[in-house]
């Protein structure tokens, strides 16, 4: 075993669970954040000892979950100590039943109750009205409804409400055998399919107490970085739409096109579908293969920053993207934002520089010149990320791809996995619980989900008709809320 070999693999190690009971669970959560542990989640499970909640935090770069069992149906809140707690526990209750003790009112997340008082803040003023929006909306994105409190046209409050399509994934991922359960991670959503199949293997992987070859994690960061990269480009696209600026809108949709067609070419599908295994990697690209990839991103990266200056130069496009939806940073912490937007507004992480599972190296945080927080520093966030993308992906196509592995090591498998994988949106956290070759429980936290409270956030106090731009700026999936 390398030097690096040794020093990575305590970050390989299982999450580290703590069983408590009912009364003590408020209390261990408290002292994982105490301790500098960053909330990641909550979910509920209910099998063969019952109903059960667990909450996830990262310290140090290692996956803590703090589980208890909910015999009562009821449990401490923990929303005034995460506020990111808020969307987790409501599912939670939406899907087994579960009360949460002190979350007053607890406001439906997946069903979807006719009167509007039942899901809606409510507000009241003079000349204050509502305005819906969807969830049916003029173009081909999945349903999703707004509901704008305004006073004129500034919003005063946005009330969402997504989880429309009730497909069942996870739960229809239970008792099938770990391999089979990637389809369904995949399937939650197109955009980031190798995202959430790779967070899904290395969950798995964590749990039987296997480490990834570096065939494997070569492999697999190929394939997040060209995930990453046509989704930036994609939503640079959406921002110049945003504005009505169609040079741009026109020319960074093609530059897309060009890097989904370089994905048909390297993996044999756009989306990059089925190119994620369970401990392996069939990825095979060849010496002659890798080169032309490599002119052809150099080529893309080339044009790509030539339609940058334009964008830079045009006064009507940036003269409406600074202080619109402006998220700071006190709030993208307080909120537990993740990814791009997290960064545009300050927050200096990125779970690329803590993903030993990956080939991601000595990986430092990019930050736009100005972390404004505003749809110009989210818009400029994406440029430096697209930067990073590019020289990461030359990098690793400087050599063959060759099949790849894990190695055991030899620690002792858990009966949950847990992993975290940064996805164009934003950190998105994987956790299974598994007898070691099937299914127990399936959640998937993704970085859209994490973020969408954030973006109604953003949107207070803004103009109506700036929030399509602001929706465009955060670019958040809807398939992700229907899982």
């Amino acid at each position: 075993m390398s030097s690096r070999e040794r020093a990575i693999v305590p970050a390989l190690t299982p999450a580290r669970v703590e069983l408590v009971t009912p009364p003590q669970w408020r209390a261990a959560c408290e002292r994982q954040a105490q301790a500098g542990g960053r909330f990641c989640g909550l979910f509920a499970s209910d099998g063969a000892q019952g109903l059960q909640v667990n909450c996830i935090f990262t310290r140090a770069g290692l996956e803590h979950v703090i589980s208890a069992p909910v015999p009562s149906g009821a449990i401490d809140t923990l929303i005034d100590l995460f506020v990111p707690a808020g969307w987790d526990e409501r599912e939670a209750h939406d899907s087994y039943g579960l009360r949460f003790d002190g979350h007053e009112p607890l406001r439906p997340l997946l069903e979807h109750p006719a009167a509007a008082e039942a899901w809606t803040v409510p507000a009241k003023g003079h000349d204050a009205y509502q305005v819906a929006v969807g969830p049916i909306h003029a173009g081909v994105i999945e349903s999703g409804h707004f509901r704008f409190t305004v006073v004129g046209e500034r919003i005063l409050h946005l009330d969402l409400r997504l989880f429309y399509k009730h497909r069942g994934l996870q739960v229809a991922a239970e008792g099938r055998p770990l391999a089979e359960g990637l389809r369904y991670a995949q399937r939650a959503c197109a955009a980031c399919a190798v995202t959430n199949t790779v967070a899904y293997a290395q969950a798995c992987e964590s749990a039987l107490g296997l480490a990834p070859d570096r065939h494997l994690r070569r492999a697999r960061t190929l394939l997040l970085e060209l995930e990453r990269l046509y989704n930036h480009l994609n939503d640079v696209s959406a921002v110049c739409a945003g504005v009505g600026f169609a040079p741009g809108s026109m020319a960074f949709a093609a530059f897309k096109e060009r890097a989904q067609r370089l994905n048909q070419r390297l993996a044999g599908h756009r989306f990059l579908f089925d190119t994620v295994a369970l401990a392996a990697s069939t990825l095979r690209i060849g010496g002659a293969d890798a080169r032309a990839a490599r002119e052809e991103l150099r080529a893309l990266d080339e044009e790509q920053r030539g339609m940058w200056r334009e964008l830079r130069f045009a006064a009507s496009v940036q003269d409406r993207l600074g202080e619109v939806g402006t998220l700071t940073k006190d709030d993208a912490i307080r909120m537990g934002t993740v990814g791009p937007s997290a960064r545009a507004a300050g927050v200096r992480h990125d779970t690329r520089s803590e993903s030993p599972r990956l080939a991601y190296g000595e990986f430092v945080p990019a930050a736009p010149e100005r972390a404004s927080g505003d749809v110009a520093a989210r818009l400029d966030m994406r440029e430096v990320e697209l930067v990073q993308s590019f020289a990461i992906l030359d990098e690793l196509l400087s050599g063959n791809f060759a099949p790849g592995g894990v190695k055991n090591l030899n620690i002792g498998a858990g009966d949950i996995g847990v992993a975290r994988v940064e996805s164009p949106r934003g950190e998105t956290v994987c956790a299974v619980q598994t007898d070691g070759h099937t299914v127990g429980r399936l959640h998937l936290r993704t970085g859209s989900y994490a973020n969408w409270p954030a973006l109604a956030h953003a949107s207070r106090e803004n103009l109506l008709p700036d929030f399509p731009l602001i929706n465009k700026s955060f670019e958040l999936c809807y398939a992700c809320a229907d899982r």
